[in-house]
């Protein structure tokens, strides 16, 4: 039987869902440069060839090939043993090309860098299809959130989050601007819907709604 949401439904100007995990779940992350490594790729394939910077030393430079115009990026979450990416495709199959290169990029890097053969990822990765508007700000949270556990034991655990360098909620907030990152989506929904939520910023929205995410989503979570 296919694990959940391993089967995926295709649809151009879909919004998806896209999470996977270390096998067994491992680390998959292991350093700053693990982290930054895969950032490089993700980065690599969302920007015009000629925008595409050198790579560092340690990683291999990709051929010339971009998704700009067939992906677009509205969020992203790097933790040590997976990653959630929300991402619209423009057309059919763009979501599978991007993961394809990219599992195949970083898996590559990893596997030569810690002298290891064979599967990085727990199988294939997973996508879900979002339909619904609430449900696509909400995931937004609940991927914003994630870092929370590594600090919820911690003195002042939002500022930690805030600051967290491998997600996109710095962008949400403010305190960066990453060109390859779409948060218009979010962003507009938010304003556009800012008396019904009843906060007045985004940053308040992720750190103050009352509601655990998994309430309000479910078990269209991670598996």
């Amino acid at each position: 039987m296919p694990s959940k949401n391993s089967v995926k439904t295709y649809v151009v100007n879909g919004v998806y869902h896209i999470y996977n995990r270390g096998v067994e779940k491992r680390q998959i992350f292991l350093d700053d440069r693990d982290y930054n490594t895969f950032l490089y790729y993700l980065k690599s394939y969302l920007l015009p060839v000629d925008k595409q910077t050198k790579p560092p030393p340690s990683i291999k430079r990709l051929a010339d090939f971009t998704l700009c115009h067939e992906i677009k990026l509205i969020a992203y979450v790097l933790m040590p043993t997976h990653f959630h990416l929300m991402i619209k495709q423009k057309t059919e199959k763009a979501m599978t090309e991007l993961m394809r290169r990219l599992s195949n990029a970083y898996v590559e890097y990893f596997n030569k860098r810690y002298e290891r053969v064979g599967a990085l990822f727990q199988g294939r990765y997973k996508a879900v299809l979002i339909k619904e508007d609430d449900y696509l700000l909400h995931l937004t949270r609940y991927l914003h959130l994630n870092p929370f556990e590594l600090f919820s034991s911690e003195k002042q655990p939002f500022t930690k989050l805030r600051n967290y360098q491998y997600s996109s909620f710095p962008d949400y907030i403010g305190a960066r601007q990453t060109s390859w990152l779409k948060k218009d989506t979010i962003i507009k929904y938010f304003q556009d819907t800012q008396d019904k939520l009843g906060f007045s910023t985004y940053q308040e929205f992720v750190e103050q709604y009352a509601l655990e995410c998994r309430e309000v989503l479910g078990t269209r979570t991670i598996d």
